[in-house]
């Protein structure tokens, strides 16, 4: 489990996160909220706010590699690796990788998708942080953790921008650690 003295204080990247977030209605089906991160993206103040945080706590667990989940968690992954000196790990939808892969199946808040990672993605004990924009229903971060564990790495948490705590997506992450910088 992660330690007090690792969690960074989120409070300014939470201020800046919530003035840079929208809500598109019934996206991508019907009764669904869908969290544009877009605002946020456009805003390179906002964005390096919100990317400094999770670099301070991927640096606070000693995470060595940074795993981003297609697509959104692409976004943050990369330029927080780039921040810590880290390298990163594409974990994507079913049929993007070359190559063997590794796959797992998990159900959405509106559906079921299967995820990939190739199968030598990382080395056995690799300190792995797992970066998403939003936990929801925890299909998604549980797929990703199954699949990093099954290539050997030791997966230090998740980390994402938003958490959307009405769909109880933490129970579904087992053992993981989940940082979120906005609860809603």
């Amino acid at each position: 489990m992660t330690s007090v003295d690792s969690q960074p204080d989120l409070s300014a990247a939470e201020a800046v996160l919530g003035a840079h977030v929208r809500d598109v209605m019934d996206f991508p089906k019907p009764g669904v909220v869908f969290k544009d991160i877009t605002p946020l993206l456009s805003t390179p103040a906002a964005f390096g706010v919100v990317v400094g945080a999770l670099a301070d706590l991927a640096r606070g667990l000693g995470a060595t590699t940074i795993a981003g989940i297609e697509a959104r968690g692409f976004l943050l992954a990369a330029p927080v690796a780039d921040r810590v000196g880290a390298g990163i790990v594409p974990i994507r939808k079913q049929g993007k990788l070359p190559g063997r892969t590794r796959s797992e199946a998990y159900a959405l808040e509106y559906g079921t998708a299967v995820l990939e990672i190739h199968e030598d993605a990382v080395p056995t004990g690799e300190r792995v942080l797992i970066v998403d924009d939003v936990l929801a229903t925890g299909g998604t971060a549980a797929a990703a953790h199954t699949l990093l564990r099954g290539c050997g790495a030791d997966v230090v948490g998740l980390a994402v921008l938003m958490e959307l705590t009405f769909l109880s997506g933490r129970d579904r992450t087992g053992t993981l650690d989940v940082t979120s910088i906005m609860k809603i």
